[in-house]
């Protein structure tokens, strides 16, 4: 039987190692990522070839990879449980990376998108007011539930408002509220309880953006009716 051909026999820049550390990871396939990993292959192929195969059998996806089951991995020549846990440890860690990526900010810019946020409260048998604190850029800093059980001048207190709009120095703020009854017409008290965030904001230089009243067949925002 011929000598088998390992990777500390290939040239220098060629070989997985070396080349990671000369040019970075971005220069290397994933066959050769997967191959520094496992570290040898088998009496018959170098450990970037093995690695070439095994990614052939899932068409080069990752994600089939990821999901492929030990003992299938462990069919493939040169790959005991060892290296196959070093394989399968590897792509978890990378499907929790991107779990833990941030997701892109929203901004808070129409009633549409401040509705879909919010809009869980709509089916709730139960009053609640709740207040979105944003910042200069209109991105949510907090969203807070000032009341529960019902809106009134005694129950929404403006003030527990303020003051955590200055702890998050959040320079704007949407209120917004249900009505279990379906009914989308602003009341009377809700024009005023409006009112009432919107002068006492303004002594801070904090704006009230909008006001949703939600239910289960809609929104409807005093921003977009020019009331507010």
């Amino acid at each position: 039987m011929p000598p088998s051909f390992t990777i500390k026999d290939w040239d220098k820049q060629d070989r997985p190692r070396e080349k990671f550390q000369a040019y970075g990871a971005g220069h290397l396939s994933i066959a050769e990522l997967l191959a520094i990993l496992i570290g040898s292959g088998n009496a018959n192929e170098n450990a970037v070839s093995l690695m070439r195969r095994l990614l052939a059998s899932t068409e080069n996806d990752l994600a089939k990879l990821s999901q492929m089951p030990l003992e299938k991995i462990f069919k493939f020549k040169g790959l005991g449980p060892a290296k196959a846990i070093k394989i399968k440890a590897a792509l978890e860690l990378g499907n929790r990376m991107m779990l833990q990526l941030p997701k892109k900010r929203m901004v808070f810019n129409n009633s549409s998108i401040c509705f879909d946020h919010i809009k869980g409260i709509a089916s709730l048998a139960h009053e609640e007011f709740w207040v979105l604190f944003l910042n200069q850029s209109n991105y949510l800093l907090e969203k807070m539930r000032l009341s529960h059980g019902g809106i009134s001048q005694t129950t929404v207190d403006v003030r527990l408002a303020l003051k955590r709009a200055l702890e998050l120095n959040a320079t704007a703020m949407i209120l917004a509220h249900n009505h279990p009854s379906g009914a989308l017409n602003p009341s009377a008290s809700d024009k005023y309880i409006t009112r009432k965030f919107k002068n006492a904001s303004a002594h801070f230089d904090i704006r009230v953006l909008d006001h949703l009243i939600v239910s289960e067949k809609g929104y409807f925002s005093f921003a977009d009716e020019n009331i507010l």
